[in-house]
């Protein structure tokens, strides 16, 4: 018997204003609400996932990238390249935006529910030295605590609560940028990726494995504590977003060319399937509740729903 996904429909969003289309998304467990970084529109689009149509977009978000949501804080955290900010505000149609300076051109987005403490992963500019940061920003002041220097060009980043540290990928040189949530003003250590271009990240709790899809069209799993490969996997295209599904030891893996998702087995590290999704669709959400995919289609302006199914 193996799991697959099954397209189920799809859910109109608005269509796009300016040039690009979607960014990164996360979901609301509470209500099954999920956001997506409309960067074309320079907002955040929600739809409920159970009803399948969107609800609301918030705007005033230029450039907006990155979407992070706590259900424990009840907050929701977005990352607006083009005014080099971060929005703060809770789910639900009715909320006030807090907005933080940052530094240059912000995008990957991690939090640390117990500290209160949110990484932000800064894109920077190769033409400005020193633009490759990371902002450590406290929640409670809504200021920036710490701005540390990273070697190159930030991707993705991620919280780990059980080793208390961020986990952020920097492109070139090709490394997994580690930091200590409870010494936030450094660089702790840094693990070396054997692939070009690290760019999507998650990490499995339940065995300590971090899976990094790189430009090189390669997954590595690699060991969080002692940054040792674990394995590596073929993919169909150079990737962006990856989402791990404990539940069935799946990972989703968006590709933009050809425009699939890759469904890999964490266990054998094997491909199981490639699903068709749309030409450019790099970016992805996954709704544990249902084991609900949600890929974001920048030519028709809409989520494609899919379903991970027994067969």
């Amino acid at each position: 018997m193996s799991n697959t996904l099954q397209h189920i429909g799809y859910v109109e969003l608005p269509e796009h204003i300016g040039a690009g289309g979607f960014d990164h998304a996360a979901v609301h467990a509470p209500t099954g609400h999920v956001f997506v970084a409309h960067t074309a529109n320079d907002a955040v689009d929600v739809f409920h996932s159970a009803l399948e149509r969107h609800l609301y977009s918030i705007p005033n978000l230029k450039g907006v990238a990155g979407v992070l949501i706590s259900d424990e804080a009840e907050l929701v955290v977005t990352s607006n390249r083009g005014e080099n900010t971060i929005g703060i505000f809770t789910p639900g149609a009715h909320f006030h935006m807090v907005k933080v300076p940052v530094g240059l051109r912000p995008n990957g987005l991690a939090y640390d529910a117990v500290r209160r403490l949110i990484l932000v992963a800064n894109v920077g500019d190769p033409a400005i030295p020193g633009s490759h940061t990371l902002s450590i920003v406290r929640l409670d002041e809504r200021a920036v605590l710490a701005e540390i220097a990273v070697p190159g060009r930030t991707r993705w980043a991620i919280y780990d609560p059980d080793s208390e540290a961020f986990y952020v990928n920097v492109a070139d040189p090709a490394q997994i940028i580690v930091v200590a949530s409870r010494d936030p003003h450094r660089v702790a250590r840094a693990i070396a990726v054997p692939r070009a271009g690290p760019h999507g990240l998650d990490l499995d709790p339940a065995t300590h494995r971090l899976y990094c899809a790189c430009d090189a069209k390669m997954l590595v799993v690699l060991d969080a504590r002692t940054g040792r490969v674990q394995g590596e996997c073929e993919l169909s295209g150079v990737p962006d977003v990856v989402f791990l599904n404990p539940a069935r030891r799946h990972l989703y893996v968006a590709i933009g060319d050809p425009g699939v998702i890759d469904v890999l087995d964490m266990v054998t590290m094997k491909r199981l399937e490639s699903v068709s999704t749309e030409k450019g669709a790099h970016t992805l959400a996954f709704a544990s509740a249902g084991n609900r995919v949600y890929a974001f289609l920048p030519d028709t302006h809409r989520a494609a729903v899919y379903q991970e199914i027994e067969q």
